[in-house]
């Protein structure tokens, strides 16, 4: 079979309307948190007070994410989407004025707690949508889909943080978070516009087929949640430990070089990943990633110098990107698509907290053992990804996504996809 082509799946009737807006919105996300640390920094000459505020940030963000999914499920993106963005630069207004008005501590961590709980999860729906869009003969290109929304989230993790520090350093804190929620909701608005391509509310067909395997407590999804803690626990460990490591060796300089190539890697490995057609089984793709990530963390131990970590993390890196493009392959052919956007929203959260659980983790460990004590952590969560992935090889074999449509669902898409080919024509 041909390679899939990015620009023909861009092609595919709807799919630049929602995917451009949500990248657009990515950007803002990805400059949120960070935006919030220069705000309060900048005003209060605290750091633990930034600390704090960006914490209940994440904490309810973590929190409240699958619950405002579990809505969107049962409603709908295009209801339930606009009045939760507009919560959410309601939030940010309500943060900017706090720190303003010089409050209290506490009052900073309600207005971080209020942001991060009206946070819009813009790529679990975006995903949500690409697999609506896709599963209906085009399951295939499911692959090439996420790895478009991988790179996308890369670039906006890329540029987001870039112009917020900018701004910040040009002594115009404020403008950055006014500025990431500006394109949070303008971009989650215009995709919420895009009635065409968004899934149907779980409600419409519950009735239809109540005896329908719905539940997220499942061996699989379990499976999935710590494989995507993991992958936080690494990326958290890795953050301070390149940090540490580059400072040790008395090139702080150095870190930003080698930051940008573990992205570069990444990015370039998730493109081609999403152009192959791989003959092995998403599991059997993970175990073998996996294997790579434990196989470059191990390295990582031995590295003797900047340049050599420059080079490791190449590896580690390149590794990352598939790994983000399998855990949604893996999660839409394993659970139900009406709570799919649930899956990914918890997906996320467990993502998240390894993260952060990682990140004061690291801390201790390279207070103790140096650097090498964050590389350790990190290695860890790789060991642990590659013994989750050999669980996967029985627990992920029977895919939710092959088990036979109910009656007359065939008939249905079959008049549905008629109807749009005719519009379309």
């Amino acid at each position: 079979m041909p390679s899939a082509n990015y620009r023909a799946l861009l092609r595919t009737p709807g799919a630049a309307a929602f995917f451009l807006p949500a990248s657009l919105g990515r950007v803002g996300l990805a400059m949120t948190s960070l935006s919030i640390v220069w705000l309060v920094h900048s005003h209060t000459g605290s750091f633990a007070t930034a600390g704090l505020v960006s914490g209940a940030f994440a904490v309810t963000d973590a929190l409240v994410a699958p619950q405002v999914a579990r809505v969107v499920d049962r409603f709908g993106q295009t209801r339930v989407l606009p009045p939760a963005l507009l919560g959410h630069a309601a939030a940010v207004g309500v943060l900017v004025t706090l720190v303003a008005a010089g409050a209290p501590d506490a009052l900073l961590a309600v207005g971080g707690a209020l942001v991060g709980a009206s946070f819009p999860q813009l790529a679990a729906l975006s995903a949500a949508r690409w697999a609506a869009l896709l599963r209906t003969g085009r399951a295939a290109e499911l692959p090439t889909a996420f790895a478009l929304e991988s790179m996308s989230n890369a670039v906006g993790y890329l540029v987001g943080p870039t112009v917020v520090s900018a701004l910040a350093a040009a002594g115009h804190p404020v403008l950055g978070t006014l500025l990431a929620a500006s394109l949070t909701t303008v971009g989650g608005l215009v995709l919420a516009a895009q009635r065409g391509t968004a899934p149907p509310p779980a409600a419409t067909g519950s009735a239809a087929h109540p005896h329908e395997d719905r539940s997220l407590l499942r061996g699989p999804v379990f499976l999935l949640m710590g494989l995507n803690l993991a992958i936080g626990v690494f990326f958290g460990a890795m953050q301070v430990s390149v940090t540490a490591f580059v400072v040790e060796h008395g090139a702080p300089g150095a870190a930003v070089p080698i930051f940008a190539v573990t992205s570069c890697s990444g990015l370039l490995a998730g493109w081609i990943f999403g152009l192959r057609r791989w003959r092995a089984t998403p599991p059997v793709q993970l175990l073998a990633v996996t294997a790579v990530l434990m196989t470059g963390t191990v390295l990582l131990l031995m590295v003797g110098s900047p340049p050599a970590l420059g080079l490791v993390v190449v590896v580690t890196g390149a590794t990352i990107s598939p790994l983000l493009v399998l855990f949604p392959v893996l999660t839409e052919s394993t659970v139900h698509r009406s709570v799919l956007t649930q899956a990914f929203s918890w997906l996320g959260s467990a993502s998240a907290a390894g993260s952060a659980a990682a990140a004061a983790g690291a801390g201790w460990a390279i207070d103790a053992l140096g650097a090498r004590g964050g590389f350790a952590l990190a290695a860890t969560a790789a060991a642990a990804m590659t013994l989750q992935a050999v669980a996967g090889l029985r627990l992920l074999r029977t895919p939710h996504a092959t088990r036979p449509e109910p009656p007359g669902a065939a008939v249905a898409t079959t008049r549905t996809t008629s109807t749009k080919t005719t519009t379309t024509t």
